[in-house]
This record gives C-alpha cells, structure tokens and sequence, in this order.
C-alpha cells in the first residue's frame, strides 16, 4: 500500500492532543486491531513467524496479500512479481530485479527462495530498522495461515487482499479465477465467518460477492497525486485520459454516486470501507457509517495518527506496528473487538 508523506504534517501535536479529549469524552465500540502483512514493522512481512508475532501480540485480524501459483495454489504475497528487496535465491543470493511473475511459478519452485529479512542498506530496509530477520522464511501458502490461527489457541479474524492490477492482466489470474481460488481456499479451512476479502482492484470483489455473498468484502481505496483508484481514468497515470469510469472500480462510476467514496463502495456491495488513513476525515467516516458501512484506515504507523482516526470514529485500523496499536488503545480505555 503506497504513502504520502508529505501529507502526514496535517496531524500535529494539536490533533493528537483534541483526539485524546474526544475519546476520554465519548465511549466507543470494540475495535479492530489489523496486523498488516502480519506485523511488517517487527517481523518480516506475510511469513508465518510474522503471523505468530501478531498473534502473540494479541491482534484481532490478521492482514495478508494473495497471490495464485502456476498450479493454482493462494499464497501469501504483496507483491506478483518476486521482490529484489525481500526475496533471496537458492543460491543465497539477492535476486537481481523484479520477477518472476508468481502466477509463472509452481508451489515447489517457490519453495526455493527466502524471504526472512530485507535486503540490508535498501530503502525498504530503512524504512522498516526495528524488523528482526528470521532467515529460512519460506512465502506461505493461505492454507498454512490459516493452520497455524488454528493451532495458535486464538480465533483471529482474517482480512485477505487479491493483488491483482487492472493494467497488468498476464500478471495474475483474471479476477473470476482469482476470486474462485480464494473463496475454495477459505470454503476448505472453514473460516469463511471469519474472513473477508479485500481488494484495490473491485473486480474481485464483485466476482467475490456473487460467488460466497456470505463472505463480506473491503473495497480499498487510495487517492493521493502517487496513485488514485477513485479518479477518472484522466486523473490516473495513464496514457488514453477518457471521462470512463476509474479501471479499479469495476465499472462503479463516482460521477453517478454524487462523487461520493463512501456511496461507491455501498454501491460494490462491500461491508467495510478501507481507505489510505490520510485521506479519511470525519464527514466521510461519518458519511460511510450512515450508509452502513464499517471504517478501517490503512496503514496507520504513527500513535498520534492512531489517536486521529479514533477521534474520527473509525471501527479500526490497519498497522505495521500492531504492538504499538495495542499500546495506543490501551491508553485510550479502547476495547478490541472480540475474538
């Protein structure tokens, strides 16, 4: 998930401090605490010793990203393409760029490579320095987190994320066979009342929802100058501008929903509603709430920027630092949901 941030000078000390007050004023109701690719600041990301980590720390959904195999098996990945910063060879090595794609690759070739610590001296590396590596880590399968929640003595929630780009079909699957996958994957492990799934692309989503419409699903939204999901194909980095609808959506116009996020993503069929935290305000939590729908910003790294969406009333949120999220509800008198 991209950042701005540049934009994060808008949440001062002055908002941490009027977020404290509006709080300690007004009670709320249980909170989701997500542990985004597990706990990414602390483990590393989408492996099983982050999952075990984010359990331990006593999350209560577990956010992961899917990718599918050459032979059909959902996997756990952020990225489609196998990544230089995060992915080391047989040989021991840092593969050299990006690739290959994972939907090119069996289960048993994927085996092959390591993901259990950051290419050391990288950006991504900086960005992350308190990360313990935890080499051997292999890229798990869905059915394997789901096993490991099972032995672990908790009953976690599940909040699983099709990677999937509209500009890049031959990257993955097409979104029905993505969805199909997914669903048969969580049908199998029985967690389907625990689980929903989420996606930037709402393609899957709709696929999702006529597929298992008991499975809730999370339309993702982001809409900065990096990247915008919501926008007009002419607001997007794209070469052919046109007034169409944006490509993430699915066909979803929000020219026709008053221009209004919250009134597209009811329009999706989606229950929860995740936007890029920095774009989240009041009204619009407000707004998205009225219509039904559930708040869960992503991805909140910051107590001060945790204390403003809980001022903002959100239902939860999504962090690489699940320890610090638990410290920050905790100092606020904030409930997690249960488990």
């Amino acid at each position: 998930m991209p950042g701005a941030a540049s934009r994060r000078v808008e949440f001062t000390a002055l908002a941490f401090g009027i977020a404290l007050l509006i709080v300690a004023a007004e009670p709320m109701a249980a909170f989701d605490l997500q542990g985004h690719r597990g706990a990414r600041g602390l483990r590393p990301e989408n492996t099983l010793a982050g999952f075990s980590e984010a359990l331990a720390i006593g999350v209560t959904t577990l956010e992961t990203d899917l990718a599918i195999t050459r032979d059909d098996v959902v996997v756990l990945s952020h990225d489609p393409l196998l990544n230089p910063d995060i992915v080391r060879g047989p040989d021991g090595a840092w593969l050299a760029a990006p690739g290959p794609a994972i939907r090119t690759l069996s289960l048993t070739d994927l085996a092959r490579f390591d993901i259990g610590r950051i290419r050391p001296g990288s950006a991504y590396a900086q960005e992350f320095p308190r990360q313990k590596p935890v080499d051997g880590e292999r890229i798990p399968t869905l059915a394997a987190l789901f096993a490991l929640a099972a032995t672990s003595g908790k009953t976690p929630r599940f909040n699983i994320e099709t990677k999937i780009d509209p500009a890049k079909p031959d990257e993955t699957p097409d979104p029905e066979t993505f969805a199909r996958l997914v669903v048969e994957a969580v049908r199998r492990a029985g967690v389907a009342s625990r689980t929903t799934i989420q996606s930037f692309d709402w393609r899957t989503l709709l696929a999702a929802h006529r597929i298992a419409p008991d499975i809730e699903t999370v339309c993702l939204t982001i809409e900065t100058a990096d990247m915008n999901t919501v926008g007009t194909r002419a607001s997007l980095p794209s070469p052919q501008p046109s007034p169409l609808p944006s490509p993430w959506l699915a066909g979803v116009d929000v020219g026709r929903q008053g221009s209004s996020v919250p009134a597209l993503v009811s329009a999706a069929h989606c229950a929860t509603w995740s936007p890029y935290w920095l774009d989240v305000t009041a009204a619009n939590v407000a707004e998205a709430h009225a219509l039904g729908l559930k708040v869960v910003p992503w991805t909140v790294n910051e107590a001060s920027g945790m204390a403003a969406m809980i001022a903002m009333k959100v239902d939860g949120l999504i962090t690489d630092y699940p320890d610090l999220g638990r410290q920050s509800l905790a100092a606020q008198g904030i409930a997690l949901a249960p488990r």
